[in-house]
Protein backbone atom coordinates (compact mmCIF):
# COMPACT_ATOMS: atom_id res chain seq x y z
CA UNK A 1 0.00 0.00 0.00
CA UNK A 2 1.95 3.80 -1.10
CA UNK A 3 2.04 6.06 1.33
CA UNK A 4 0.97 9.33 0.36
CA UNK A 5 1.34 12.63 2.59
CA UNK A 6 -0.38 15.76 1.48
CA UNK A 7 1.22 18.84 3.56
CA UNK A 8 -0.85 22.44 3.36
CA UNK A 9 -0.14 25.53 5.76
CA UNK A 10 0.10 29.31 5.22
CA UNK A 11 2.66 30.43 2.43
CA UNK A 12 6.51 31.11 4.37
CA UNK A 13 5.49 28.76 7.44
CA UNK A 14 7.79 25.70 6.32
CA UNK A 15 6.09 23.55 4.12
CA UNK A 16 8.83 22.90 2.05
CA UNK A 17 11.55 22.61 4.87
CA UNK A 18 9.69 20.06 6.17
CA UNK A 19 9.15 17.86 3.79
CA UNK A 20 12.93 18.38 2.66
CA UNK A 21 13.87 16.36 6.05
CA UNK A 22 11.32 13.62 5.18
CA UNK A 23 13.67 12.30 1.98
CA UNK A 24 15.22 9.44 2.55
CA UNK A 25 17.03 7.08 0.16
CA UNK A 26 14.07 4.86 -0.44
CA UNK A 27 12.66 5.84 -3.71
CA UNK A 28 10.52 8.94 -3.60
CA UNK A 29 8.33 10.90 -5.45
CA UNK A 30 7.73 15.00 -5.00
CA UNK A 31 4.35 16.49 -6.53
CA UNK A 32 3.21 20.11 -6.30
CA UNK A 33 0.00 20.38 -8.26
CA UNK A 34 -1.16 23.72 -9.82
CA UNK A 35 2.18 25.27 -9.31
CA UNK A 36 2.91 27.77 -12.04
CA UNK A 37 6.50 28.17 -11.88
CA UNK A 38 8.45 25.07 -10.16
CA UNK A 39 10.29 26.77 -7.88
CA UNK A 40 10.26 24.56 -5.15
CA UNK A 41 10.69 21.10 -6.93
CA UNK A 42 13.58 22.95 -9.10
CA UNK A 43 15.48 23.81 -6.02
CA UNK A 44 15.42 20.55 -4.05
CA UNK A 45 15.66 18.07 -7.82
CA UNK A 46 19.38 19.60 -6.92
CA UNK A 47 19.81 18.46 -3.16
CA UNK A 48 17.99 15.19 -3.94
CA UNK A 49 19.07 13.45 -7.22
CA UNK A 50 17.55 10.28 -6.12
CA UNK A 51 13.57 12.12 -5.83
CA UNK A 52 11.40 11.89 -8.54
CA UNK A 53 9.86 15.76 -9.00
CA UNK A 54 7.35 15.59 -11.33
CA UNK A 55 5.84 19.23 -13.00
CA UNK A 56 2.20 19.96 -13.37
CA UNK A 57 2.14 18.40 -17.27
CA UNK A 58 3.28 15.27 -15.50
CA UNK A 59 0.02 13.73 -13.77
CA UNK A 60 -0.33 11.01 -15.56
CA UNK A 61 3.24 9.62 -14.77
CA UNK A 62 2.14 11.15 -11.13
CA UNK A 63 -1.24 8.34 -10.82
CA UNK A 64 1.34 5.54 -12.76
CA UNK A 65 3.63 5.75 -10.11
CA UNK A 66 1.60 6.36 -7.12
CA UNK A 67 0.60 2.23 -8.73
CA UNK A 68 3.72 1.21 -7.99
CA UNK A 69 3.94 1.99 -4.40
CA UNK A 70 6.31 4.79 -4.07
CA UNK A 71 6.45 7.06 -0.83
CA UNK A 72 5.07 10.44 -2.50
CA UNK A 73 5.02 13.77 -0.81
CA UNK A 74 2.29 15.84 -1.91
CA UNK A 75 2.69 19.62 -1.00
CA UNK A 76 -0.31 22.09 -1.53
CA UNK A 77 0.14 25.45 -1.79
CA UNK A 78 -2.19 27.82 0.05
CA UNK A 79 -4.13 29.18 -3.45
CA UNK A 80 -5.48 25.72 -3.43
CA UNK A 81 -8.95 24.62 -2.07
CA UNK A 82 -8.56 22.56 0.35
CA UNK A 83 -11.66 21.88 0.35
CA UNK A 84 -12.24 20.59 -2.86
CA UNK A 85 -9.08 18.59 -3.02
CA UNK A 86 -10.50 16.44 0.25
CA UNK A 87 -12.87 14.30 -1.72
CA UNK A 88 -9.28 13.83 -4.30
CA UNK A 89 -7.26 13.19 -0.95
CA UNK A 90 -9.38 10.59 0.57
CA UNK A 91 -9.74 8.32 -2.29
CA UNK A 92 -5.79 8.40 -2.15
CA UNK A 93 -5.98 8.09 1.53
CA UNK A 94 -3.70 10.78 2.46
CA UNK A 95 -2.02 11.00 5.52
CA UNK A 96 -2.27 15.01 6.13
CA UNK A 97 0.50 17.26 7.48
CA UNK A 98 -0.38 21.09 8.44
CA UNK A 99 2.65 22.92 8.88
CA UNK A 100 1.70 26.03 11.38
CA UNK A 101 2.59 29.22 12.80
CA UNK A 102 2.75 28.67 16.64
CA UNK A 103 -0.84 28.78 18.25
CA UNK A 104 -2.21 28.63 14.98
CA UNK A 105 -3.49 25.32 14.55
CA UNK A 106 -7.37 25.89 14.95
CA UNK A 107 -8.08 26.75 11.88
CA UNK A 108 -6.48 23.30 11.08
CA UNK A 109 -7.51 20.09 13.39
CA UNK A 110 -10.74 19.16 11.19
CA UNK A 111 -8.36 18.78 7.99
CA UNK A 112 -4.95 17.58 9.45
CA UNK A 113 -4.09 14.30 10.67
CA UNK A 114 -0.98 15.51 12.21
CA UNK A 115 0.08 19.27 12.72
CA UNK A 116 3.24 20.39 13.40
CA UNK A 117 4.77 23.70 14.14
CA UNK A 118 6.49 25.99 11.90
CA UNK A 119 7.77 29.54 11.21
CA UNK A 120 5.86 31.84 13.72
CA UNK A 121 6.15 34.93 11.46
CA UNK A 122 4.27 33.22 8.55
CA UNK A 123 0.92 35.12 8.08
CA UNK A 124 -2.21 35.05 5.31
CA UNK A 125 -1.77 36.71 2.41
CA UNK A 126 -4.19 37.94 0.42
CA UNK A 127 -2.61 38.04 -3.46
CA UNK A 128 -0.19 36.33 -5.14
CA UNK A 129 2.12 37.41 -7.85
CA UNK A 130 4.30 34.85 -9.92
CA UNK A 131 6.56 34.96 -12.77
CA UNK A 132 8.49 32.33 -15.14
CA UNK A 133 11.53 34.05 -16.36
CA UNK A 134 13.40 31.16 -17.97
CA UNK A 135 15.53 32.57 -20.03
CA UNK A 136 16.50 36.35 -18.32
CA UNK A 137 19.67 36.93 -17.19
CA UNK A 138 20.64 39.38 -14.50
CA UNK A 139 23.85 40.72 -12.82
CA UNK A 140 24.25 40.34 -8.81
CA UNK A 141 24.09 43.85 -8.03
CA UNK A 142 20.60 44.95 -9.57
CA UNK A 143 19.53 41.41 -8.52
CA UNK A 144 20.35 42.74 -4.79
CA UNK A 145 18.79 46.07 -5.39
CA UNK A 146 15.78 44.65 -6.92
CA UNK A 147 15.14 42.10 -3.98
CA UNK A 148 16.09 44.32 -1.52
CA UNK A 149 13.44 46.83 -2.62
CA UNK A 150 11.06 43.97 -3.23
CA UNK A 151 11.04 42.54 0.21
CA UNK A 152 11.05 45.95 2.54
CA UNK A 153 8.67 46.93 0.83
CA UNK A 154 8.79 49.01 -2.49
CA UNK A 155 5.76 47.21 -4.36
CA UNK A 156 3.50 46.69 -1.33
CA UNK A 157 3.77 44.69 1.60
CA UNK A 158 5.49 41.44 0.63
CA UNK A 159 5.00 38.19 3.48
CA UNK A 160 6.87 35.92 1.15
CA UNK A 161 8.95 35.82 -1.82
CA UNK A 162 10.88 33.68 -3.15
CA UNK A 163 13.25 32.67 -6.66
CA UNK A 164 15.59 31.62 -8.96
CA UNK A 165 17.62 33.57 -10.61
CA UNK A 166 20.39 33.28 -13.28
CA UNK A 167 23.15 35.67 -12.76
CA UNK A 168 25.47 37.22 -15.46
CA UNK A 169 28.65 34.79 -14.75
CA UNK A 170 26.48 31.43 -15.70
CA UNK A 171 25.51 31.03 -12.21
CA UNK A 172 21.94 29.69 -10.84
CA UNK A 173 21.45 31.37 -7.50
CA UNK A 174 17.78 30.63 -4.76
CA UNK A 175 16.47 34.23 -2.82
CA UNK A 176 14.51 33.10 0.29
CA UNK A 177 12.24 35.78 1.78
CA UNK A 178 9.65 35.55 5.27
CA UNK A 179 8.76 38.09 6.66
CA UNK A 180 9.56 39.11 10.16
CA UNK A 181 12.66 36.72 9.69
CA UNK A 182 16.30 37.16 9.45
CA UNK A 183 17.30 38.18 5.40
CA UNK A 184 19.26 35.52 4.35
CA UNK A 185 21.66 35.54 1.33
CA UNK A 186 21.28 33.93 -2.22
CA UNK A 187 22.08 30.31 -2.12
CA UNK A 188 24.10 29.53 -5.34
CA UNK A 189 22.03 26.00 -6.77
CA UNK A 190 24.13 22.83 -7.68
CA UNK A 191 23.95 23.34 -11.19
CA UNK A 192 26.64 23.31 -14.06
CA UNK A 193 27.57 27.45 -15.19
CA UNK A 194 25.47 28.39 -18.41
CA UNK A 195 27.86 30.01 -20.35
CA UNK A 196 26.08 29.64 -24.21
CA UNK A 197 23.51 32.31 -24.99
CA UNK A 198 20.67 32.47 -22.52
CA UNK A 199 19.81 29.89 -20.05
CA UNK A 200 16.95 26.97 -21.19
CA UNK A 201 16.59 26.30 -17.56
CA UNK A 202 14.04 27.25 -14.97
CA UNK A 203 13.86 29.95 -13.55
CA UNK A 204 10.97 32.12 -12.16
CA UNK A 205 9.59 34.54 -9.35
CA UNK A 206 6.69 33.74 -6.80
CA UNK A 207 5.61 36.74 -3.88
CA UNK A 208 2.89 36.35 -1.68
CA UNK A 209 1.77 40.05 0.12
CA UNK A 210 -1.07 42.37 0.58
CA UNK A 211 -1.74 45.27 -2.03
CA UNK A 212 0.65 44.34 -4.63
CA UNK A 213 1.71 46.32 -7.36
CA UNK A 214 2.28 43.85 -9.61
CA UNK A 215 2.99 45.51 -12.88
CA UNK A 216 5.61 47.82 -10.97
CA UNK A 217 7.66 43.88 -9.53
CA UNK A 218 7.30 42.93 -13.30
CA UNK A 219 8.97 46.01 -15.01
CA UNK A 220 11.53 46.78 -12.31
CA UNK A 221 12.82 43.15 -12.70
CA UNK A 222 12.53 43.27 -16.16
CA UNK A 223 14.69 46.78 -16.51
CA UNK A 224 17.30 44.46 -14.10
CA UNK A 225 17.46 41.96 -17.17
CA UNK A 226 20.50 41.89 -19.65
CA UNK A 227 20.91 42.23 -23.52
CA UNK A 228 21.73 39.36 -26.02
CA UNK A 229 24.62 41.21 -26.05
CA UNK A 230 25.80 41.98 -22.32
CA UNK A 231 24.96 38.19 -22.00
CA UNK A 232 27.36 37.24 -24.25
CA UNK A 233 30.11 39.75 -23.10
CA UNK A 234 29.57 38.30 -19.78
CA UNK A 235 30.08 34.81 -20.66
CA UNK A 236 33.10 35.40 -22.72
CA UNK A 237 34.57 37.01 -19.65
CA UNK A 238 33.88 34.40 -17.59
CA UNK A 239 35.34 31.69 -20.19
CA UNK A 240 38.57 33.80 -20.26
CA UNK A 241 38.33 33.80 -16.96
CA UNK A 242 38.16 29.79 -15.94
CA UNK A 243 40.66 29.28 -18.78
CA UNK A 244 43.06 31.10 -17.32
CA UNK A 245 42.40 29.02 -14.01
CA UNK A 246 42.11 25.81 -15.73
CA UNK A 247 46.21 26.89 -17.20
CA UNK A 248 47.64 27.92 -13.44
Amino acid sequence: MQKITAVAGLPGVGKTNWIRQQFTEQPTLYFSPATRVGIDRTRLATEFPHVQFLADDQQAQFWNLLASGVTAYLELGYHLDLAKLSPILDTLNCYRVAIVPAGGDADWKEWADEIVEGSSTATKATSLWVANTTGHVIDPDSLAVFWYELTQGAYGTVSRAKGIFELADGLSVYGDFVAGMQPQEFDELNLPRWLEGRPQRLSGIEVWGNQLNEDAIAQTFQDCCLSDAAIRHYQQQVKEMLHEEAMV
